[in-house]
C-alpha cells in the first residue's frame, strides 16, 4: 500500500525543485526527503525522477504522477487546516513572494508586528522582481504592483498608486524649482531606470493630457530604492512611485516637483491561486498588508473588494 506521506514528500519535492527546498518546507533534513521518494518509487516500481549532482528532472512517469497526485494532496492538506482553523486562530507557514524592495517599502517591523498578533504563523518570504509560477513552487500568495497580466490565478486589489516627480530641498535650494516640463530637461539633473540609450523618455500625465519629454539621466540605476536614496542625497530628480516615496514625502526629505504631472496609475495586489479554501493564514496576511496601505496617503484603496478580478 502506498504511503500518503511519501507521495506528499515526492510532490513538495516536485514543486521546490530540489529535496533541499522540500526539506526547507516539510521540516526535515534532505537525506530523509531522498530516502521517502526512494521508497516511494520502490513500491511504484519505477523512477519518478532524474537525478543528478546539478539538478533534479521528473521522468514521464514522474510528470504524469505529479499531475495525477498533487491536486488531491493539496485538498488533504487543505481539509487538515480547515479543521484546524475552525477554532479561528490563523496558523501554518505561509511562503510568501514579494518585489525585491518589499520591505523597504513596508518595513520589516510589519512582518513584527504581524508575527506578534499570529504567533502560529510562520513566514517563509521568496523577495525578487520575477514572475515565479506560484503553483509550481508552492506559493500561497503573492504580492504585486503594476498592470497583471491575464491568468489563471486569484487577484485582491488592495490600492492604486502612481509615480510622480520628487527632489530633496536642498537640491531644489542649490538649483531652483523648475516650472515647466520643458525648464526640467534643460536645466536640471535627472536621475532614471538603467537606459543604455543617451536620453529617457518620459511620458506624463498633465492638464493637457498626456505629454512627453526627453531627460539626459545624470545618474541611472535599476532599482527604486536606489533612485529613492539618489534623490534623498539631492543629486538629481527623479520620477518614483509615491507608494515606495511616501515616508520621505512625509517627513519632509523630498517634495515633489512640477505636481500637476503625475504617470502610471497603477494597482498593488494579493495574488493566490484558485483553491476553494483560502487559509485563515493567508486572509490575516493579505488584511494586515491591506491596513498598512489604508495609512499611506499616496495610495488610493479600494472601497470594494468583493469582487476578486482575475490576474
Amino acid at each position: 500500500m502506498l504511503d500518503l506521506n511519501d507521495i506528499a514528500v515526492f510532490v513538495h519535492v516536485v514543486r521546490a525543485g530540489s529535496f533541499a527546498g522540500a526539506g526547507r518546507r516539510l521540516g526535515m533534513p534532505p537525506n530523509t526527503v531522498s530516502r521517502r521518494v526512494q521508497l516511494l518509487e520502490e513500491s511504484l516500481g519505477v523512477r519518478l525522477l532524474q537525478r543528478s549532482t546539478r539538478q533534479l528532472n521528473t521522468t514521464a512517469a514522474g510528470r504524469d504522477f505529479f499531475e495525477r497526485c498533487a491536486a488531491g494532496i493539496e485538498d488533504i492538506q487543505q481539509a487538515g487546516s480547515h479543521l484546524a482553523e475552525r477554532n479561528g486562530e490563523p496558523h501554518g507557514q505561509l511562503r510568501v513572494a514579494a518585489p525585491a524592495d518589499f520591505f523597504d517599502n513596508f518595513g520589516v517591523e510589519l512582518v513584527t508586528q504581524f508575527m506578534q498578533t499570529y504567533p502560529k504563523v510562520i513566514l517563509e518570504f521568496q523577495l525578487g522582481d520575477d514572475y515565479i509560477d506560484l503553483i509550481a513552487n508552492a506559493i500561497d500568495v503573492a504580492f504585486r504592483g503594476g498592470q497583471l497580466p491575464d491568468s489563471s490565478l486569484v487577484a485582491r486589489k488592495l490600492g492604486d498608486s502612481y509615480r510622480c516627480l520628487l527632489a530633496s530641498p536642498d537640491y531644489l535650494a542649490r538649483r531652483g524649482v523648475p516650472e515647466s516640463l520643458e525648464q526640467l530637461a534643460q536645466e536640471h539633473d535627472c536621475l532614471t531606470a538603467s537606459s543604455s540609450a543617451a536620453q529617457t523618455l518620459w511620458r506624463l500625465e498633465g492638464p493637457q493630457g498626456m505629454e512627453s519629454i526627453r531627460v539626459t539621466p545624470r545618474l541611472c540605476a535599476n532599482s527604486a530604492q536606489a533612485l529613492l536614496r539618489a534623490t534623498r542625497a539631492g543629486l538629481g530628480i527623479s520620477l518614483l512611485p509615491m507608494l515606495v516615496a511616501a515616508e520621505d514625502v512625509r517627513r519632509g526629505d523630498l517634495v515633489t516637483v512640477l505636481p500637476q504631472y503625475l504617470r502610471d496609475l497603477s494597482g498593488f495586489y494579493a495574488v493566490y491561486p484558485h483553491r476553494r479554501h483560502v487559509s485563515l493564514a493567508v486572509t490575516a496576511l493579505i488584511d494586515f498588508v491591506g491596513e498598512r496601505l489604508r495609512h499611506n496617503p499616496f495610495v488610493a484603496l479600494q472601497e470594494d473588494q468583493s469582487g476578486l478580478p482575475q490576474e
